[in-house]
């Protein structure tokens, strides 16, 4: 894997990607236009008391909407113990201002705290229009994730997961991988930031009751961004 922010090589990862994963077929089949979020016109948007950044460059597109979703895949991660809703929208970070999978990001918030990631998930997520998040658990990851090629391995949950609430959304589906809240360090900094709620009981829950459908995860070993931030040369 590799860093650049040259807008012809980003330009051309990201059409692999729509190729590959059936979007480019897809969008022609229903006639509408796939927008690569990584290159093009970008727009400021500033954080009040942000904790890396006090503003951050967003494709312009971002900000003319009225509503963002979230479509995450229930999945452990082996920086941020969960990849969920608000660890989807870490991937709005532009390629052409911050470097491919986001390096100058988890370099920046590796200054803030060792994660490199949580701090930098909550100030993407409130300069964005969150509305609503879906969270795909039909199947979902745990172990060493995200990815298989990682060593995460599959588990059958057969569970689809909505909430208007990015953070209580987020909680929700963490419990049912069998994590406290108190685990997972991106709520600790939406905490911190002033999002609940803050506990799971407060989460109003429609459907299956949580504690039916939970399953212990087996958890991933967490490794600072530090330790990790060297595995690969720029293009």
């Amino acid at each position: 894997m590799c860093r650049t922010k040259d807008k012809e090589a980003l330009n051309s990862i990201q059409q692999i990607v729509f190729d590959t994963l059936g979007y480019s077929e897809l969008a022609k089949s229903l006639k509408i236009s796939l927008v690569n979020l990584h290159t093009g016109e970008m727009s400021k948007v500033k954080i009040d008391n942000g904790f890396v950044y006090e503003e951050i460059n967003l494709h312009h597109s971002l900000t003319e909407i009225d509503m963002l979703c979230s479509v995450p895949m229930m999945k452990t991660h082996s920086l941020a113990t969960v990849t969920l809703g608000m660890k989807n929208f870490i991937g709005l970070y532009p390629g052409q201002v911050y470097g491919t999978v986001r390096s100058q990001v988890h370099s920046k918030a590796a200054m803030v705290e060792k994660s490199g990631t949580a701090s930098a998930i909550i100030d993407i997520v409130r300069a964005n229009k969150v509305g609503l998040v879906v969270i795909d658990a039909s199947m979902a990851m745990q172990g060493q994730g995200p990815s298989v090629l990682r060593g995460g391995k599959l588990v059958k949950m057969n569970l689809i997961l909505a909430g208007t609430n990015p953070l209580a959304t987020d909680m929700a589906a963490a419990y049912l991988m069998g994590f406290q809240p108190e685990e997972i360090s991106t709520f600790l900094w939406a905490w911190k930031a002033g999002m609940v709620p803050t506990s799971v009981d407060d989460v109003e829950i429609r459907g299956a009751k949580l504690d039916d459908v939970r399953q212990n995860f087996q958890r991933p070993t967490v490794h600072t961004w530090n330790a990790i931030s060297n595995f690969g040369p720029p293009c």
